[in-house]
């Protein structure tokens, strides 16, 4: 503790020793320590000290490791983040961060130590992604301790972040209509068979979130938690989205990504024949109501089984989940509608994250523009 008593009195007040812990500009970590008598002259002293060592460039530094900041940390974020986002701190620091830091005193915690982790997790089989996730959530949480006065400076920031040398990124992939009527063709075929077969309705669940991947770009999560009381004639919300990586799978309810994921989408006369229909088979169901989910429990792993059992049935290429976003967003680009449109319709918070991702689909636009600087030329 800064103050604590020590033995000894004077004029009948109690002695105590007043220490600051702080970083000098070199980096080394200092201690001054001075004596005061009476709890209020002790009090008034510590605030002088931190103030003198803030003149001259230093700041004062509290001794606790980053297990006791993570801690703190977790819990402020609690009030702050989605349980998703939550979930992904959570993760990085027990699977990376703390296993080599979680004795560390975060004043310790140099730029040597975090290239010498950067080392340890590059032996590691991670992916780009996990090590930038990780190393991300380590510096938001050093962040932290700046903000609350803990720290002075943060070693992350000074070390740098993961660089991969040699990523060749991956290129979207996409389903033209064509390709997708031939995957969904095979979905109702297998979906209309179980039906006839043993009265099995549960295949049309996947049917109708194919169909609504494809012609809404919704995301998976976004799909899992459409419920019919978002749909209102030609017109789909999104409101909510699920995640099922926890409650064992079942899931978790949330916001959507972003502000700009809550929109309303105008749905084309195909979706809103499957859903149509889709309604009719689950009325059926006991205790219906319009807080049914309209893909009704499906699970992703099953979801990725029936990806690659429809693409293969139908002799196209299988795509990832994801990828029928891309796909309706790709389609849209290719009819020339405004990215603006494209990135409302997607959830997008900027439009520059749509530009970024579907500008190549524009090549009529760079034509076009050509052609108008050369009537100058």
């Amino acid at each position: 503790m800064p103050i604590y008593k020590a033995n000894g009195k004077k004029d009948g007040l109690q002695k105590y020793n007043v220490r600051i812990n702080y970083t000098a500009d070199s980096g080394q970590s200092k201690q001054l320590t001075r004596v005061a008598y009476g709890k209020d002259n002790a009090v008034n002293l510590e605030m002088r000290l931190v103030d003198e060592i803030k003149n001259v460039g230093v700041m004062p530094t509290k001794k606790m490791t980053l297990q006791e900041l993570y801690d703190e940390y977790i819990i402020v974020k609690q009030y702050e983040l989605k349980e998703t986002s939550l979930e992904k701190i959570r993760q990085a620091f027990k699977y990376y961060i703390l296993p080599t830091f979680t004795n560390y005193r975060i004043d310790r915690i140099t730029s040597r130590s975090i290239q010498e982790w950067k080392i340890l997790m590059a032996k590691k089989n991670l992916s780009s992604y996990t090590k930038k996730s990780a190393f991300g959530c380590f510096r938001a949480c050093i962040n932290y301790a700046i903000k609350m006065e803990y720290l002075q400076k943060n070693s992350l920031t000074k070390a740098g972040g993961f660089r991969e040398k040699n990523i060749i990124k991956r290129k979207m992939d996409f389903y033209t209509p064509e390709e997708f009527k031939a995957f969904i063709g095979i979905a109702k075929d297998i979906s209309t068979t179980k039906e006839k077969t043993n009265g099995d309705l549960a295949e049309w669940d996947y049917y109708v979130f194919f169909n609504i991947a494809f012609y809404t770009g919704l995301r998976k999560g976004e799909i899992h938690a459409l419920k019919w009381s978002d749909i209102s004639g030609i017109y789909l919300s999104v409101t909510r989205a699920i995640t099922q990586r926890f409650n064992n799978g079942a899931g978790v309810e949330t916001t959507p990504k972003t502000p700009s994921s809550i929109r309303v989408i105008e749905m084309p006369v195909q979706l809103i024949a499957a859903l149509e229909e889709q309604r009719k088979r689950q009325q059926f169901l006991h205790n219906f109501t319009d807080d049914f989910r309209i893909c009704n429990n499906i699970r992703n792993s099953s979801i990725e089984r029936r990806n690659i059992l429809y693409s293969t049935s139908a002799k196209v290429k299988t795509i990832r989940i994801h990828d029928f976003r891309h796909s309706h967003a790709s389609f849209l680009a290719h009819m020339n509608i405004n990215i603006q449109e494209i990135a409302r319709r997607l959830g997008h918070a900027k439009i520059e994250e749509t530009w970024n991702t579907y500008s190549h689909l524009y090549p009529k636009d760079q034509e076009e523009a050509v052609k108008a600087l050369n009537i100058y030329a």
